[in-house]
This record gives structure tokens, sequence and C-alpha cells, in this order.
């Protein structure tokens, strides 16, 4: 077993240990098993000889992870500044791949994908803009640069490994827009507050696993 092996599965089981303390208040603990769950994916991807990008962008995720595990509004907006970066960055690299090809967001069945993403989108700018506040601008930014991210992924060729980035792609998301429902529109007392953090995760870590198999 090589020592990447070694990081990626201490990683994996640092999201598991995780997923015990996602639903509880900030802890030193509970930002140490939530940053490293993925910082170490991003060190594993790199001693595999993955390619800088991805690393960056496990990287940059992993720092927006510490940010929203801390309490106040300055480490939420970090957090947000982060995941763009990161998301941003994997654009980059999806695109850069000789698998991308734009063109393929206009035939069939990719046309009717992109067509749901830019519908989902549009709702979740509509519904959370209202709901934001403050932040409603950094919220209206970010959203579509999640749907860059996952109409990047519908440009590639789904071949041998690379068939992991639209799975992964569609569950980061997922997992951005029920944690944006969780934090701006969900009342305190939602009985559904019990269960999204227990979607979130496993959706999120999911997808940065994901990334990590289709390049590493």
């Amino acid at each position: 077993m090589t020592l990447g092996t070694i990081l990626a599965t201490i990683a994996a089981l640092s999201a598991l240990g995780y997923l015990f303390f996602c639903a509880k208040e900030a802890s030193a603990l509970r930002s140490f098993l939530k940053t490293i769950s993925v910082a170490l994916l991003g060190l594993a991807a790199w001693m595999a000889g993955a390619p800088m990008l991805l690393v960056l962008a496990l990287l940059l995720c992993a720092l927006g992870d510490f940010f929203l595990s801390r309490e106040g509004e300055g480490a939420f907006m970090a957090g947000v500044g982060a995941f763009a970066a990161g998301h941003l960055v994997y654009v980059v690299l999806f695109l850069g791949l000789e698998e991308s090809v734009l063109a393929r967001l206009f035939g069939l069945p990719n046309a009717l994908f992109a067509l749901l993403i830019l519908v989902v989108g549009a709702a979740m700018m509509r519904i959370l803009a209202p709901k934001a506040g403050e932040l409603k601008f950094a919220v209206l930014a970010y959203i579509p640069i999640i749907l860059s991210m996952g109409l990047a992924a519908l440009s590639i060729e789904a071949t041998g490994a690379l068939l992991w980035i639209l799975p992964a792609a569609l569950a980061f998301m997922v997992s951005d827009i029920v944690l944006a429902f969780e934090t701006f529109v969900l009342a305190e007392d939602h009985w559904l507050r019990r269960w999204t953090p227990y979607a979130v995760w496993p959706l999120y870590w999911g997808a940065q696993g994901g990334f990590f198999l289709a390049f590493s």
C-alpha cells in the first residue's frame, strides 16, 4: 500500500468520523475532522501525480471546510470565498481536458441536463435572494459558479475513470443546494434541520472523493 493510498484511507475514515459531528456545535475536533478529510485527499492526489489543479481545488475546499466549521458571518463569508475559488479551479481543470468539448452541451441528452441545471439555478436565485439578507449578493454570485462546474462536467466524454466526474459534480451541486436551503430557507425549528447535515456531508465528501478517483 502506497503512502498516497494510506492518506486517502485516513481521509475517508476522517470523513466517516465527521459524520458523527456534522450536526453538533463548533469545536476544535469537529473542525479538524472536517478539514483533514479533504486536505488529505489533496495531499494524496499530489503524491499520486494527479493534476495540480485538482490538488489546488481540494485544498481550497478544505480551507472552505475549516471556515464553515467555525461560527460567525466572517467565517461563513471566508468559507464561501474559498469554495467559490475551488469551484472555479474545477471548471478550469475540466475544460482543460482533451475529453472536454463544449459542443456536447448542445446535443442530446446533455442539452436537457444543461437546461435542467440552468432552471435549478434560476429557481435557487429566485428563492434565496429574498432570504439571504446582507449576504444576498454573495449568494447570487456563488450560484453561477456552482452551475458552471456542472456544465463543465457535462462537456467531458465519460470514459475510463472520467466516468466519476459528472456524478461527483452533480453530488457537489446537490450538497450546495441542500446547504443553502438549510442556511437561508428552513426555520430554526424546522424538522428537516435534523437531517440536512447528514445529507450534505456524504454528498459533498463523496463528490470530492469522486474527483479524486477520476484523476488519481
